[in-house]
């Protein structure tokens, strides 16, 4: 795998259904294998594919807060397209609709037969509210007493087993509790041996997790969040962090396995110090939307480190639509920073065809789209061009754009960086506003050569320019509103 890969994530239980109504896991064909491989897609995040409860969905997936959403996606969704959060699981079984566990096997040898990496989910935070695990462990939940239960019903639910207990429902202390879901204890050892012997599964049938939520189980984030409950039942914060012993113990057994965090809240080094491969930079993203440009500059200035661990996008299952969020022209532009930057670049199933309809996770049946061929044609040049080595695995530095005139202060507009492989240039510009905008820019132009040949490989042109007048003016560039070059140069 490269230094900066690229990853595609597969809302599995809706998108199958183009290989037929009952496919599963063996019924992908090689003809999408062959086009994320001509893409330069390395890992395949196939979201989705635990077992979960239909008996779930029916009684928690109908609510006020969740309607509205059904019927703005899919108007004219019906009560069997609600299957249910892929994230409320019953336990880490492949679910029966895509397969078995032979199958899941027989995919992962497909894909890495083509150098992909087949990644899973892994959701440390909670099961579903009606999952087997309640039963047969359910010293691994985070329970009260019935005093507590009553005074907050939404919070906590009543299990109904011979013995009932009252468990927690799995919350972000910032939202509402999901009414579908168990919470467990971290502060419980039970509860981290159980789920470190669950990575090890998951590490035996794939490559990778991506971990829902993953700052949920860190010591200060949990015991805030569950500060009450934890205290009347006596507990006491563990001296170690779960994620530190998890990721040792399992790369242990499997070196190479990837851990991949969705992160918030200013975490994200935090998680990376203890073992993270990559995490979620939704900074990036939201600077992206506001059209903060120079909040994206000082962004790209964190240690390289950390960028070359931060996971890059610009839509995925959580957020809109690039192209209805950000409207086409700067959605691409968008595309242009998060696939040249540093780090891994997430891009999520639809988004290369344009796709403006933000599907809630609980359906699933999605809208007929008609494809942009537009937005289909950036993003096959656009992953043709960063598919190369230079993009892939070469050093990457930012490039401040200069004045084209002391008058015009439209170079305050772009954004720019240089990749270099191997005696191989790639200059990334972009103008990243609603405006024509003009600037220069300047980079390392170590050549004899008294001129060099820029081919943009976005547009197919060529310009020659001297390289004495590079070095001592600079690049003179002049873009229209989020409009892009990428050149390549030969030096």
């Amino acid at each position: 795998m490269s230094p900066n890969p690229s990853l595609l994530e597969i809302n599995t239980r809706v998108w199958i259904k183009q290989f037929g109504s009952d496919a599963g896991l063996s019924d992908i064909s090689e003809e999408f294998l062959d086009d994320v491989t001509s893409k330069g897609i390395e890992i395949l995040w196939f979201m989705g594919i635990w077992k979960t409860s239909r008996t779930l969905a029916e009684k928690n997936c109908f609510g006020i807060d969740l309607i509205p959403s059904y019927t703005k996606a899919l108007n004219n969704w019906r009560k069997e397209d609600v299957i249910g959060s892929p994230f409320a699981i019953d336990d880490y079984i492949v679910n029966p609709d895509l397969g078995n566990q032979q199958d899941l096997i027989e995919f992962k040898k497909r894909l890495n037969k083509r150098n992909i990496k087949l990644f899973l989910d892994f959701i440390p935070n909670h099961f579903g509210a009606d999952s087997p695990l309640l039963k047969s462990d359910p010293e691994v939940f985070l329970q009260t007493d019935e005093e507590t239960f009553s005074k907050d019903p939404y919070a906590f639910f009543k299990y109904c087993s011979s013995n009932p207990i009252y468990v927690a429902h799995g919350r972000d202390p910032f939202f509402p509790p999901w009414s579908d879901t168990a919470q467990l204890n971290y502060f419980e050892q039970k509860t981290r041996e159980l789920m470190i012997k669950k990575l090890l599964y998951i590490a035996s049938v794939a490559d990778g997790v991506r971990c829902d939520m993953a700052m949920l189980p860190l010591n200060n984030v949990f015991n805030n969040t569950w500060l009450g409950v934890l205290n009347k039942s006596g507990y006491k914060k563990p001296g170690t962090e779960f994620w530190k012993t998890a990721i040792e113990k399992t790369k242990e057994k499997n070196p190479d396995f990837i851990f991949m965090a969705e992160a918030y809240w200013d975490l994200q080094w935090q998680l990376q110090q203890l073992g993270f491969d990559y995490t979620y930079d939704k900074t990036l993203t939201d600077r992206l939307s506001e059209g903060d440009i120079s909040g994206i500059k000082a962004h790209l200035h964190a240690d390289r480190e950390f960028q070359m661990k931060s996971v890059r996008f610009i839509e995925n299952h959580d957020e809109e639509r690039a192209v209805t969020k950000y409207g086409r022209y700067r959605s691409l532009a968008a595309a242009v920073v998060m696939s040249t930057v540093q780090g891994l670049r997430l891009y999520y199933e639809g988004q290369f065809e344009g796709r403006k309809t933000r599907l809630p996770v609980q359906l699933g049946r999605e809208p007929v789209e008609k494809v942009s061929l537009p937005v289909q044609k950036f993003y096959d040049d656009l992953l043709k061009i960063t598919h190369k080595d230079v993009f892939k695995s070469g050093t990457w530095k930012l490039i401040n754009p200069e004045p084209a005139d002391p008058s015009n202060s439209t170079w305050e507009n772009f954004l720019s960086w240089q990749w270099s492989l191997d005696g191989e240039l790639g200059i990334v510009v972009i103008n990243y506003s609603h405006s024509i905008s003009q600037c220069r820019i300047k980079w390392d132009l170590s050549t004899l050569k008294e001129e060099i040949q820029l081919k943009d490989l976005l547009s197919g042109m060529s310009y020659k320019r001297r390289v004495a007048e590079i070095n001592d003016r600079g690049l003179f560039i002049e873009l229209k509103p989020y409009q892009s070059h990428i050149f390549s140069i030969d030096l």
